[in-house]
């Protein structure tokens, strides 16, 4: 630990499941630049019932101060497959929830699809479920 590293304040980040997949939102909202309404929503969602303001901040700073691909090699090989999809899913959900992906969210779900070892074959059925989820637009037919 640098000198400087005192200035960051508490300990280093245990990257558990739960905290890779607000991680990886925070990543994904960060992407395009803008905070959307529907995109905090979904990350509240996520965090679940149990979480706290401090749980949230810690996996903001740690957002801020870790660089995407540090980020993902240190929480990939943490994580199951099934929990590599559920981020990645939720990712994907998060990005679409404003209506459209950005080029920036696009680029970065692709860094982690390839990072997390997911063929566009394998995403394929689930992305058109969440097209379909998403596609509010037939209820006001």
């Amino acid at each position: 630990m640098g000198l400087f590293d005192m200035f960051k304040g508490g300990a280093p980040l245990d990257i558990t499941p739960r905290r890779a997949l607000v991680i990886s939102l925070l990543h994904c909202m960060a992407s395009d630049g803008e905070l959307d309404p529907e995109e905090i929503g979904h990350l509240l969602s996520v965090m679940g019932r149990s979480a706290t303001r401090d749980e949230l901040d810690r996996c903001v700073k740690h957002a801020r101060s870790v660089p995407v691909d540090a980020f993902l090699a240190e929480a990939t090989p943490k994580l199951t497959e099934p929990q590599r999809l559920c981020i990645l899913l939720n990712m994907i959900d998060s990005a679409m929830a404003d209506g459209e992906a950005e080029q920036g969210e696009r680029d970065l779900i692709v860094k982690f699809q390839q990072a997390f070892g997911f063929d566009d074959a394998t995403l394929e059925p689930h992305f058109r479920t969440l097209l379909a989820k998403n596609e509010r637009s037939i209820l006001d037919a």
